[in-house]
């Protein structure tokens, strides 16, 4: 944790529970730690509701870990249900409903029981995906979002080393059936790599790789932030520009990325061509356009084809991964948040932006009425001061440095 730092003074810390060994021994020895600094330590605990016995699973370990005097908060997810990219949605859906927690109590640091073994397998996932050299990298032990920190403090530690801490302390834990079914790929791939303990030859190999590419990436993010620094501009709009001339094909990427609201970043060797010679396109949920009056070079812009559908404007909710609303808005009921479109028509007096960026600013409505245009100051600022809407994709186009294990300090086991 240390290496992971700077920390405030009495630091306020969370961390995902499961009920499995790896989270379990997480919170244990998280919360331990924040107690030591005069701080506190809330264990988030996510009832998915895809099994029947999830609900028990979340009764369960909530009793485990108040029976150690550890806080905890019992998330329960609405309205996921079984279907294509189950796994996936699952997955986000547990995050987002941490982060709100997390952001609701003031807390900057979340804590995340990837291990060893996890980093192992996460290696051989990017490899089988093509994945390039910063993907290699695998799992970060730092990811600073806005607002919060996401933090892995174990992930060379292996999950044998969790298993004999429970039991050292006699804390039980839950067995999750999914993690031995071999429909899926992680657990196949465990199974492949013979090496349940995870402290063996193949795991340490795919970690010392993964170190090594951590590395290189972390050397290549700095450059991309200085690269950036000198010929990127990004507005509050949710558009970017970009002076002339060729730049770094994975510095292009970050601004896509960043403009499209998107987890992830292009393929390098998607935007390499263009990167080389920049100019007009389309990418990844992107258009590239003259900047015009904005200046030289190209205007970034959100492909208004590719943007979400409206969403009901809620304190705190984030339309097209890219807008948050923020949570003390004051709201009517029934009101969405969606993008201005083709009413951008009829408020270009409003602003010298130009039409593309005009149509995909976030809007608020009361049914076909449109009510307000933050951006814009629409109708009037005193009302716009009250819905207050930011721009906020989920990465920054440049933010710190890759952080792996080996920059934790922790890699000599």
């Amino acid at each position: 944790m240390a290496m992971l730092g700077p920390f405030e003074p009495a630091p306020r810390i969370a961390a995902g529970v499961s009920g499995g060994a790896d989270s379990m021994a997480l919170a244990l020895l998280a919360d331990a730690w924040a107690r030591d600094r005069g701080g506190t330590f809330l264990a988030l605990i996510v009832d998915h509701g895809l099994r029947t016995e999830s609900a028990d699973e979340a009764a369960e370990t909530a009793k485990r870990l108040a029976d150690r005097g550890i806080a905890l908060r019992v998330l329960v997810l609405q309205g996921l249900e079984r279907g294509p990219a189950m796994a996936e949605r699952a997955r986000d859906g547990r995050f987002r409903a941490m982060v709100d927690a997390c952001a609701a109590d003031g807390i900057l640091h979340l804590l995340l029981g990837h291990h060893a073994a996890d980093q192992a397998e996460t290696v051989l996932i990017r490899s089988l995906g093509g994945s390039g050299a910063s993907g290699m990298a695998a799992m970060a032990a730092l990811v600073e979002l806005q607002g919060l920190r996401i933090l892995r403090p174990l992930l060379v530690m292996p999950p044998s080393w969790l298993r004999a801490f429970l039991l050292a302390a006699g804390v039980a834990w839950i067995e999750d059936p999914s993690n031995a079914d071999p429909a899926a790929l992680r657990p196949r791939l465990r199974i492949l790599r013979r090496d349940r303990d995870g402290g063996g030859a193949a795991t340490s190999a795919l970690l010392a790789a993964s170190m090594a590419s951590g590395r290189r990436r972390a050397g290549d993010d700095e450059q991309v932030a200085q690269v950036l620094s000198e010929r990127a501009s990004l507005r509050p709009e949710g558009f970017c520009l970009l002076s002339p001339g060729p730049i770094s094909a994975r510095a292009l990427a970050a601004l896509v990325q960043t403009v499209a609201g998107a987890a992830y970043p292009p393929p390098t060797a998607a935007v390499a061509a263009l990167a080389n010679a920049p100019g007009p396109a389309t990418l990844a949920g992107v258009r590239l356009l003259p900047a015009g009056r904005q200046g030289p070079g190209l205007m970034m812009v959100r492909e208004a084809a590719a943007m979400a559908p409206s969403v009901p404007a809620q304190p705190g909710v984030v339309w097209d991964r890219r807008f948050r609303l923020g949570q003390r808005a004051e709201i009517p009921a029934g009101a969405s948040l969606g993008a201005l479109g083709d009413d951008a028509a009829t408020l270009r007096h409003a602003s010298a932006l130009p039409a593309a960026v005009l149509r995909t600013l976030p809007a608020l409505r009361l049914g076909a009425r449109l009510l307000a245009v933050p951006h814009l100051r629409y109708p009037d600022p005193e009302i716009c001061a009250a819905i207050p809407v930011s721009f906020a994709p989920p990465r920054p186009a440049a933010g710190a440095p890759f952080c792996g294990p080996s920059r934790m300090g922790m890699h000599d086991r």
